[in-house]
């Protein structure tokens, strides 16, 4: 192996590590920007939850509302 080709090489494998670092960094962000958006949108969802259960009361009754049944 020749020095230039040795050298072509270790420079071609510095650049490759350098990109796979940026690359790394870049999907790092991405994955904790992403977590935060899941985060926003399950409490969105729980809020929503909510209003809705307010807003729309369930036809179900709670077992002690519940009248008897019939005795035949």
């Amino acid at each position: 192996m020749s020095k230039n080709t040795l050298e072509d090489r270790i420079a071609e494998l510095e650049m490759r590590l350098a990109f796979q670092d940026d690359l790394i960094n870049t999907l790092s962000e991405q994955v904790a920007r992403q977590e935060m958006d899941i985060r926003e949108l399950w409490d969105a969802k729980k809020m929503l939850h909510k209003q809705l259960k307010d807003i729309s009361p369930s036809n179900i009754r709670r077992e002690d509302e519940e009248t008897p049944p019939p005795h035949y």
